[in-house]
């Protein structure tokens, strides 16, 4: 196989140097060498501008200018050295030679009398060759880095793992928030100062625990563009390793979520919405509810025990005559009573007179009492003495009542139960109440079935207080409902 032909260009204006040079290179067995010299820098530079190389060999001192001199012309308008330039210097300074890599050279032979350098010198340039390929490739994947990420709608970086966690590269999309790259990728405290002040502490938390410990990172935040204006951003990054698991960097991506954030704002202030309607169109609904029992029983109660009174002492005159009563007198004021004690059941259902008078907790017992007798369904309520002295106002006393006498009226309706359970509690500001039966359950998971909507009125009464209730039921095993009301209103979830 062919060695590889590498094309060099030597600067040197010493013809002992340069016969010295050629010689060593024309010896090298890994590479075959095709040596084109120049005496003087201004004969290097035409020759650069009408030939390719692959390096360039420069002597420091040169007829016409220095080697840094011919370095800076040679440099690009980027500032960068366009070749490899490998500088052979007589002086062995430390110096000269970091100033000469400063301005672009990649490496540097001392010029030993001995002529030792000449032993390394093909060497040397293998070496260089390889570091430029591998900068080339850098360069590159680089390249190619940026043209993927750069046609993303998102913010693309990469931060250094240790320090101060210096980003090395942000996407141009920042200029999203009115900033340059340079603005961040210069100032490790940028990227920080943008996040909104009541999220900062929190992300700078997140960042910091991703970077030392878990290596993710999952966080979302406010920032502040330029011009004042926040945005919501969701940051995910991961830590990128190297072959033999070894952290490099952490490579992330900030996407913004605005418009995420806002659909979410506005869905919860409908739900909010729609919570204050139904909280209002219940609270009309108890007043007409105790509206409608207050004219029943003003109205209806009053002509029904007028006409059992008028019955009975029709019966009693006729007693008191000694005429047997006629016996549709009697069955009319059996009927009567009847029709009196049913005013009384709808007027309690509609709204109990206890629950004004003595409070919830003995509405609550006396309607678990009514149920026992009215049904012949085992109904153990028990009222803790901490919930007794917690202070519960009238709409969540309302409240209370409605889901027990809802809960009971579903067990005694659909459960077939022998036994239910009334307990009620408090703790820590928090109403616990607990309705447990032995009945048949229900699959809680099938949709619109006849205890959905039901469950979901009592939910939503509940969320507008800021509590939270659960039903769980299995089939055949009975059901359970189990409340928890703050006393103090709290956001609903």
């Amino acid at each position: 196989m062919q060695p590889a032909i590498i094309r060099v260009l030597l600067v040197e204006d010493d013809a002992v140097d340069r016969i010295a040079c050629r010689r060593a290179l024309a010896a090298a067995a890994v590479h075959r060498f095709e040596v084109a010299a120049a005496e003087t820098a201004d004969a290097a530079l035409d020759h650069l501008r009408s030939n390719r190389v692959d390096c360039v060999l420069l002597d420091y001192r040169l007829p016409d200018r220095t080697g840094l001199e011919f370095l800076d012309e040679l440099a690009d308008s980027t500032g960068e050295v366009p070749v490899p330039v490998l500088v052979l210097t007589g002086e062995d300074s430390t110096e000269v030679a970091v100033e000469m890599m400063r301005h672009g050279a990649r490496d540097y032979l001392y010029k030993d009398t001995e002529g030792r350098y000449l032993q390394t010198l093909p060497a040397a340039i293998d070496r260089m060759l390889r570091g430029q390929r591998l900068l080339e490739d850098k360069r590159q994947a680089e390249a190619m880095f940026r043209a993927l990420v750069e046609q993303i709608q998102a913010i693309t970086y990469v931060r250094e793992l240790g320090g101060e966690g210096r980003l090395r590269y942000i996407s141009p999309q920042i200029s999203a928030l009115g900033y340059a790259a340079d603005d961040w990728l210069s100032d490790p405290a940028a990227p920080l100062a943008a996040i909104h002040a009541s999220d900062r502490t929190r992300a700078a938390a997140a960042i910091a625990h991703s970077i030392a410990e878990t290596g993710t990172l999952r966080v979302e935040y406010r920032m502040l563009g330029k011009d004042g204006r926040e945005r919501w951003f969701r940051d995910e990054a991961e830590v990128v390793r190297d072959a033999a698991g070894r952290p490099l960097f952490q490579q992330g991506i900030l996407i913004d979520i605005t418009q995420n954030k806002l659909a979410e704002e506005a869905l919860r202030e409908s739900r909010e919405a729609l919570r204050r309607l139904a909280a209002h169109q219940e609270n009309i609904k108890e007043s007409e509810r105790k509206r409608i029992a207050q004219e029943i029983h003003d109205e209806l109660g009053g002509l029904l025990t007028g006409i059992k009174a008028h019955v009975s002492v029709s019966c009693e005159r006729a007693a008191q005559a000694g005429a047997t009563p006629d016996p549709l007198l009697r069955e009319a004021a059996r009927l009567t009573e009847e029709a009196i004690q049913a005013v009384r059941r709808v007027i309690n259902d509609l709204r109990p007179s206890v629950l004004d008078q003595l409070g919830v907790w003995e509405a609550i017992e006396w309607y678990a009492s009514q149920v026992e007798a009215r049904f012949g369904l085992v109904c153990d309520c028990t009222i803790a003495a901490s919930a007794r002295e917690a202070p519960v106002d009238p709409d969540r006393s309302i409240m209370l009542f409605r889901i027990v006498q809802e809960s009971l009226t579903n067990v005694v309706r659909h459960a077939d139960a022998s036994l239910v359970s009334v307990h009620a509690a408090a703790k820590d500001g928090v109403i616990l109440v607990e309705i447990r039966d032995d009945g048949k359950g229900f699959a809680t998971d099938q949709p619109a079935n006849r205890h959905s909507w039901g469950i979901q009125g009592m939910q939503e009464r509940t969320r507008h207080f800021g509590g939270q209730l659960t039903v769980s039921s299995i089939a055949g095993k009975g059901t359970r409902v189990a409340l928890r009301l703050p006393l103090e209103t709290r956001d609903a979830p």
